[in-house]
């Protein structure tokens, strides 16, 4: 009987996750998605800063996209973090191919800091003071020519302080096909579906691999030294600017911009988690509850459907939590369908990601409870409100 009533309890939390995550994705299924532009924008100026280390692998795809940019895109700035594999020779040797590309020795970030925000913030101090536009991309981006105009159009469209985009992602096999839709998918059942412009600290989604913020905001609000103590540094810049008031715009672009984010299963789920969390100096209660609803609605459906469908003669309470979980995971397999979108080239186990579900969660708790942080051999020390940023 105890059995049966902790069992009600839990298929009443699981309800209320459930309703919650179910209205924020009927609220945000209709989001506008950044549209091809290449309308010439006069007077407009965009600095880009590509932030590198030991990228030599990855960046001659990026820069390609870059250098193919209008003429809206005044100069392209490499800012080397302290690269050792030919990083910079490589940068130096692609800059003979167009006048607005050099290269940036930004040096190592202080100890405890992250690394990509010092980067950023030693480019945004090297700009050209006429740039009225920041666009941020990442080595392993590759961008369309049209994207720099598309992005103009949709931040001047709605007056944000920052557009980012949520790309098309390119998988490096069939393990990560299971691991990486699963994380992605707790972003989508804590935020929704992209395509909205948001002043709500709470509902604010950024990714900097692909950023265009608007100058004076951008720095009013604190640059990119705002996120400088912070292991998630995209959103935490996003929510400095909403907390000043400004408006933070994220969207799909349709095939517009696509990454290349790890090359392999173990890289993404070794590093991803350390970001997904989103927590910062700006995080509130609404995270925790977040990270609950990934628990209670993403992670628990499957594993609970598997063990009560081995048990018989199962109570009231017991019956109706299968009911609970069988829709749960109802919605799961329809965000799945929703999601594969955002895969162009999927391979089959694609459609078993939801089996990584309840480890994904594992992985999220622990990284959020966590506050020393390593990536590519640096510490970074999470700032929490207490904290001076």
């Amino acid at each position: 009987m105890r059995r049966a009533w902790i069992g009600l309890a839990l298929g009443l939390a699981q309800a209320a996750a459930g309703v919650r995550v179910a209205a924020r994705l009927v609220r945000t299924a209709r989001g506008a998605k950044i549209a091809p532009r290449d309308q010439a924008a006069p007077g407009e100026r965009v600095t880009v800063i590509v932030p590198v280390l030991n990228e030599r692998a990855r960046v001659g795809p990026c820069l390609t996209g870059l250098i193919a940019q209008p003429k809206e895109v005044a100069e392209i700035l490499v800012v080397d973090g302290g690269s050792t594999d030919g990083t910079q020779r490589f940068v130096t040797a692609f800059a003979a191919r167009d006048h607005r590309l050099r290269l940036v020795d930004a040096g190592a970030a202080p100890p405890g800091e992250n690394g990509k925000a010092f980067g950023l913030q030693v480019g945004l101090d090297r700009a050209d003071p006429a740039s009225g536009w920041i666009w941020t991309v990442d080595a392993d981006v590759r961008p369309v020519p049209t994207l720099a105009r598309s992005l103009l159009a949709r931040a001047r469209e709605t007056s944000a302080a920052s557009v980012s985009v949520a790309p098309s992602l390119l998988l490096s096999g069939r393990a990560e096909a299971v691991v990486h839709p699963a994380l992605l998918t707790t972003l989508v059942y804590r935020f929704g579906i992209p395509g909205r412009t948001t002043r709500r600290l709470d509902e604010v989604q950024a990714n900097g691999q692909c950023a265009l913020y608007r100058r004076a905001p951008l720095e009013r609000s604190g640059g990119f030294r705002a996120a400088r103590r912070s292991v998630c540094e995209d959103v935490t810049v996003a929510r400095a600017l909403a907390a000043n008031g400004y408006a933070v715009g994220f969207h799909e672009t349709g095939g517009l911009v696509s990454v290349a984010m790890y090359d392999g299963w173990r890289e993404a789920w070794d590093n991803w988690p350390r970001s997904l969390p989103l927590r910062d100096r700006y995080a509130g209660w609404w995270g925790w509850v977040g990270l609950a609803e990934i628990a209670l609605a993403q992670a628990l459906p499957l594993p609970l459907l598997a063990t009560l469908a081995c048990q018989r003669g199962r109570s009231g309470p017991l019956r109706a939590l299968v009911v609970v979980n069988g829709a749960l995971t109802a919605m799961r397999l329809g965000v799945l369908a929703g999601t594969a979108r955002a895969y162009p080239a999927r391979p089959w186990t694609y459609w078993l990601s939801p089996l990584a579900d309840l480890p994904a969660a594992i992985q999220l708790w622990r990284s959020a409870l966590r506050r020393r942080h390593e990536w590519r051999g640096r510490v970074v020390v999470r700032a929490d409100r207490k904290d001076v940023a």
